[in-house]
């Protein structure tokens, strides 16, 4: 479809026409002019930023060459990095004074959730996620032992039960003490006056130690059958109801508590889609638009059981004044659009291809006026703000650019200037080493910055790799440089002015399945100060919030606010390999590499799965994304690069694990061996020119190669 100097996909243009703007005050042929606009003023600008990109790092290679082999200058490097502009001077003090944050993001510490937005199932079940069963997740994870006689059977095991109600009870006693006994010694609670008394075994009554966390209440027929407590700005529900199975199994009749989980879900059009082509990206538009209409479903068929999932309406309590009070259903949904290094032809501009984060932010925006509607029943945001975070901009120069585009697109759609707020990945080695100059760029609308380990240690990798060979992924999460890009974070976000309106947040938890593990470790996150942590799924967000209540994050970060800034002496501390490895560790290193990397790239290549549970190579289930492919793809090249391992012996073993992740895939009804047939075999390709082309990618991204494969993919088996 031809709109002036655009041609349009079809399938595109008709989704906006008939589903997007339908009952919007725009016309097709008008917003798509007001986006030629956009693109012929911001366009070529963004191809000179990807552009800058390559000639830094060539000018970083020439100058890491010149180093290698001897003994590391500090000092020099942070002369050179400061000539060729790559090191910004810092600029002055200032505070962000970003609007209109919705209390999710701006007042309240919590899990987020990270989703794919291709799957409708996924998303809505993530939408949902703001609820959680402690019980239910209690019970069927291994944070409760799964030895006899408390192991999970096929009927209820009550053994198990016992442990649920004993950690529950120890959890409520935590946050709400009675002034009287135990959780576990309760048999009653009644209202007086509006406030909880609580009747205990041994004949007694008591009331709250602090009764200002009692929050409200629900009725079933004059019975109270529920009782909402507020601790750490999170809600906390009593289930109450002694004829439930349950409910039977306690004198108080508690059947259930529900915690306030995950308050935020990042709905994800970049590292955990494969999207490559206007079907796959209408359907991920679609979803985000049902989102903000609120009107996605989803109906699908589980253990032979057929499940229709639509959004959560909202819950109704009354306050302890006995006035209604209204509480979300939902989590407050934020887009992550791709990077400015991409580009798409699904919609062309004078015949060539545009940059793609301009129409996702374009159509995720216009998608959002729905929500920003005052017609609107399930809301999204409640201040009237769309939440875009912005991936892969290194430094300043790029969060300014988008800046720019997003004031662009608010003038086409007529909204208030700062409404598009922005989300700031710090996971390029750019934008850590001026991260406080690229949170200016963006003081008015930045809400959120956080840390990714895989991503940044890939470009790290990928930057500093003719300097020499870098140490096992392992040994590099303990480097100096590491511990000071995740406090730097946390550090200068609180120092200009994040506390009260934006989020610092921190990493993925990624093995969804080893969750007495995450509530050992991830507890981490909010003693460091971050206010929010990713978390892989509802079930882990529901376990992360009990952290949220062991921390009081706001009271840590108000302290933290008064202590010195990290220097970026640390943060430019190479990661290098310091002492000889044994044959055995080199090998070890690179199976593991190879393994993820296949059991990653052969989903994505041939289902056009993103995001999935991944098995390494000792078959423990990992959440894996594009950011895992590009921190393994591009440790394997620098080893190859630096001769630490040889061209065979990687091809050898990319065979190798090729089988061994065919053989973890056999149940699959799907999949397409790669061992069968190496040379055909589209993934085990794929894999291949990650490794062995890793040192020539673009900041060692791995978008490229994919969607070249996946396309020849879909042209194959579709």
């Amino acid at each position: 479809m031809r709109v002036g100097k655009l041609e349009i996909a079809s399938e595109l243009y008709t989704f906006i026409d008939t589903q997007v703007l339908d009952g919007l005050d725009f016309n097709s042929e008008q917003i798509w002019e007001g986006f030629a606009d956009i693109l012929t003023k911001l366009g070529a600008k963004n191809q000179e930023l990807v552009s800058k990109r390559d000639v830094l790092q060539q000018k970083l290679d020439a100058f890491y060459s010149s180093l290698k082999g001897k003994e590391f200058d500090a000092k020099a490097q942070k002369e050179f990095l400061q000539s060729i502009g790559y090191l910004e001077n810092i600029c002055e003090d200032f505070m962000i004074c970003t609007a209109n944050v919705d209390d999710e993001i701006s007042q309240i510490a919590a899990p987020q959730l990270v989703v794919p937005a291709d799957n409708a199932r996924y998303v809505l079940n993530a939408a949902n996620a703001r609820w959680g069963s402690l019980f239910d997740v209690l019970y069927g994870t291994d944070v409760i032992e799964q030895t006899p006689p408390f192991n999970t059977t096929n009927s209820y095991n009550p053994k198990r039960g016992e442990k649920v109600f004993a950690f529950c009870f120890a959890f409520l006693d935590e946050i709400a003490p009675l002034q009287k006994g135990s959780f576990s010694d309760v048999i009653k609670i009644e209202l007086v006056d509006n406030t909880p008394v609580f009747s205990l075994q041994n004949g007694t009554q008591t009331r709250l130690e602090d009764g200002s966390i009692f929050a409200g209440y629900q009725k079933k027929d004059t019975q109270l059958s529920s009782l909402l407590f507020k601790h750490h700005s999170l809600h906390v529900i009593l289930v109450l109801d002694k004829t439930s199975s349950i409910g039977a199994q306690n004198a108080l009749g508690l059947s259930d508590v529900m915690l306030e989980a995950a308050l935020s879900a990042i709905v994800d059009c970049e590292d955990s889609v494969a999207c490559v082509d206007v079907n796959d990206k209408v359907k991920i538009y679609r979803n985000w638009l049902g989102l903000m209409l609120g009107d996605l479903q989803s109906t699908f068929t589980n253990r032979d059981k057929v499940i229709h999932r639509k959004l959560n309406d909202d819950k109704h309590f009354y306050a302890p004044n006995a006035s209604e009070l209204c509480l979300s259903g939902r989590v407050l949904l934020l887009n992550r659009n791709v990077g400015i290094h991409m580009y798409t032809d699904i919609v062309q501009y004078d015949g060539a291809s545009i940059p793609e984060g301009f129409l996702d932010a374009f159509v995720v925006t216009l998608c959002a006026l729905h929500d920003l509607s005052s017609k609107k029943k399930l809301k999204n945001s409640t201040k009237g703000s769309v939440y875009i975070i912005k991936p892969k901009c290194h430094g300043s120069e790029e969060v300014a650019f988008v800046c720019e585009l997003f004031d662009a697109i608010e003038q086409l759609l007529g909204l208030k200037q700062f409404t598009i707020k922005m989300g700031i990945m710090d996971e390029e080695r750019r934008t850590s080493v001026n991260l406080k100059n690229t949170i200016e760029k963006a003081k008015e609308r930045v809400f959120f910055i956080n840390t990714g380990f895989l991503d940044r240690t890939g470009d790290e990798i990928h930057s500093i790799m003719q300097l020499g060979a870098v140490m096992p992924k392992e040994e590099i999460k303990k480097e100096q440089w590491l511990q000071g890009y995740e406090d730097q974070n946390i550090d200068v976000g609180l120092h200009v002015g994040f506390f009260g309106i934006a989020q610092v947040g921190k990493g993925m938890w990624t093995m969804p399945d080893l969750m007495h593990d995450m509530i050992k470790t991830k507890i981490a996150h909010p003693l460091s100060g971050a206010n929010t942590a990713w978390v892989p799924s509802p079930t882990a967000a529901v376990l992360h919030a009990l952290h949220y209540h062991k921390v009081d994050v706001k009271a840590l970060q108000l302290m933290m606010q008064k202590t010195p800034r990290q220097s970026l002496d640390a943060i430019l501390n190479p990661a290098m390999l310091r002492t000889k490895l044994s044959t055995q560790e080199i090998q070890d290193e690179i199976t593991n590499n190879i393994q993820s990397i296949l059991g990653y790239v052969v989903r994505w290549v041939d289902q056009g799965i993103g995001c999935s549970k991944v098995p390494d190579i000792n078959d423990v289930a990992l959440m894996e994304d594009r950011a895992t492919l590009r921190i393994s793809s591009q440790h394997v090249a620098n080893w190859l690069y630096h001769s630490i391992v040889t061209h065979e012996q990687v091809l050898q073993t990319l065979q190798a694990m090729a089988k061994v992740v065919d053989a973890q895939n056999a149940g699959d009804p799907n999949y397409k061996n790669m061992a069968s047939n190496f040379d055909e075999s589209l993934a085990f390709t794929a894999a291949c020119d990650l490794v062995f082309e890793g040192a020539k990618q673009p900041n060692g991204y791995t978008e490229f190669i994919l969607h070249k494969r996946r396309l020849q993919a879909k042209a194959r088996y579709m």
